[in-house]
């Protein structure tokens, strides 16, 4: 209702890990004559979903995926499913072969507080950050792959992190989103 009153033509649902909250996010958003944009904010295994190591494997990095047709919005239940079914290790975890795997249909949004390259970036390793831009790019193509901005000046080294963000988005030809949580 809320964005409806601000006249939002399109809002995204991209709840942790899962989907429980899509239907009715849909069927919501076309009562109120918005474009529904479906789709998850993974957690994604710094190894791979099957490694279980203590102290080491309990770490992750986010990646928010969105659906941009059936295909997508298939491929965003499948890695669901294998994130619980087979990633789950303190959290449902997915991890590069099943990005690669199912890839299709799919935009790829890096978060700007846990995306692997922003945690790059705060280990002052612009070349690593560089380098996973780049296996992301490899498969979701360049209109697909997009970093993630917000404005949280209370957050402490956020402008900074933000100005890092947006030269490595120049120095790989990246495109930024703006976004902001709503909870």
């Amino acid at each position: 209702k809320k964005a409806k009153e601000f006249n939002m033509r399109a809002l995204a649902l991209t709840d942790n890990a899962n989907m429980y909250g899509t239907i009715e996010f849909y069927k919501e958003c076309h009562k109120h004559g918005i474009k529904p944009i479906i789709g998850v904010d993974f957690y994604v295994a710094n190894r791979t979903r099957n490694d279980r190591q203590s102290g080491l494997d309990n770490k992750r990095s986010r990646l928010v995926l969105l659906a941009k047709n059936e295909i997508g919005y298939k491929n965003l239940i499948k890695l669901v499913t294998f994130a619980s079914v087979e990633g789950f290790y303190y959290k449902p975890r997915i991890d590069k072969e099943l990005i690669e795997k199912y890839a299709d249909g799919l935009v790829c949004i890096m978060p700007q507080f846990s995306g692997e390259t922003s945690n790059a970036l705060k280990n002052t390793d612009t070349e690593k950050a560089k380098n996973i831009t780049s296996w992301y790019k490899k498969i979701f193509t360049n209109d697909n792959f997009f970093f993630e901005i917000m404005h949280h000046p209370e957050i402490d080294g956020q402008e900074k992190l933000i100005g890092q963000i947006v030269e490595l988005a120049k120095q790989t030809g990246s495109n930024l989103v703006a976004c902001q949580d709503v909870y």
